[in-house]
């Protein structure tokens, strides 16, 4: 297994940075995921990893060892595309076997009816045969081996990508967003898949993905990005509990953290719609500390619908501007302050919704007036123009 450790680490072109100085520490084993928007740099970084592409300064380190100038052979790794690059021509045993057959490749393979001759002769050889056969019983894959690409589903081409990728053994497996290309029920699949591969083989899984809900259940640590830098760096757990700005909030969580901005007055916090939070406590805590300006963060899950306002708890009065009946739970949108029965449509339907998740069918009714309320204690503080969160008692 390989421990990585990125030492302020860049990556530019000309004047253009793509990743702005990155420092991190990646343990042997862990499951690494990249996550961001698109275009955020995390393909650079995983190219960078792989030695697909230079590092314009700083060290990339194997096991305390600078892998800057070596190739992605000498790496030791796997890299498992986006586009599965599955070979058409060849059956799904010689896309596995291709790698191993490659580790043995001579420059006179080039003569004319040497090369698939030698393919074949060579696929054959014992333990070549023997990786492959283990490789595709691992990923379900023993029924296919004699067929094309074309023949398969999506997800058995995801499967014959991985498997090409650990029948060598690298000592780390890079994924560069391996799951965009299949429908949700496949990724679901996928996702279990290749959580399960990871523990069995137990090496460093580098993988990279927009797709929060891959992150959150598959890593065991998270680097969020955001235009070239690092966001927070930490477990899933502790990056949607304790996220270090407003982009990780509004970021992680289906729905994003709600914010709220707010002047802080005397007898409450003001929102930015004139709408009262009624929280002197809250109040309290952020005068204390000087500020007059701050965002309120909150998760969905921690908020409560109620018709009439809660002395004890941050309350403002609202309206139901939106109801998501999704089984087991629903989401409801409000905005602050009470119906003026507009209707908004287009983008504006969904903008500005401060959103409340709740775990049953409920019987809110769009239109309706309501009292969002939550606790004190549940409250994120980030600074009003940074953006940053703070940490005020």
């Amino acid at each position: 297994m390989v421990a990585i450790d990125f030492h302020n680490v860049m990556k530019a072109y000309g004047k253009k940075t793509i990743i702005k100085h990155f420092d991190a520490s990646i343990k042997d084993g862990d499951f690494l995921v990249l996550l961001g928007p698109s275009g955020c740099g995390k393909s650079t970084m995983l190219r960078m990893i792989a030695g697909l592409t230079e590092i314009t300064s700083g060290e990339l380190m194997f096991d305390g060892r600078v892998v800057n100038e070596l190739t992605p052979k000498q790496r030791g790794i796997a890299f498992v595309f986006q586009t599965y690059a599955l070979y058409p021509q060849m059956t799904i045993r010689e896309n596995i076997a291709f790698p191993l057959l490659m580790d043995e490749w001579k420059w006179w393979w080039h003569l004319p009816f040497v090369h698939r001759a030698m393919m074949r002769s060579l696929s054959r050889r014992k333990d070549i045969a023997e990786k492959v056969e283990s490789t595709a019983a691992i990923l379900e894959l023993t029924d296919y081996l004699n067929q094309k690409p074309k023949t398969l589903s999506g997800g058995q081409r995801q499967r014959v990508a991985v498997a090409r990728s650990i029948v060598r053994e690298p000592a780390v497996y890079l994924l560069d967003e391996p799951l965009s290309n299949l429908d949700a029920q496949l990724r679901t699949q996928m996702r279990s898949e290749i959580s399960a591969l990871h523990t069995r083989v137990q090496k460093t899984f580098i993988y990279v993905t927009h797709d929060q809900v891959e992150a959150m259940t598959m890593a065991t640590k998270v680097i969020l990005m955001n235009k070239g830098v690092v966001q927070q760096f930490g477990t899933p757990e502790d990056i949607y509990e304790n996220p270090s700005n407003v982009f990780v909030a509004g970021f992680i969580g289906s729905p994003p953290m709600n914010i709220i901005p707010v002047d802080i007055v005397r007898d409450g916090l003001v929102t930015h719609k004139d709408s009262i939070l009624h929280s002197v406590a809250t109040a309290e805590r952020l005068k204390a500390s000087g500020l007059e300006r701050a965002q309120l963060g909150i998760r969905a899950e921690k908020v409560r619908l109620s018709k009439n306002s809660d002395g004890n708890s941050l309350s403002i009065q609202a309206h139901v501007a939106l109801c998501e009946h999704l089984g087991a739970e629903t989401i409801v949108g409000v905005r602050f302050g009470k119906n003026n029965n507009e209707i908004s449509l287009g983008e504006a339907a969904s903008k500005n919704l401060f959103r409340v998740r709740l775990p049953e069918t409920v019987d809110w009714a769009v239109g309706q007036d309501c009292y969002v309320t939550f606790c004190d204690k549940d409250v994120h503080i980030f600074d009003a123009e940074s953006g940053e969160k703070l940490d005020i008692a």
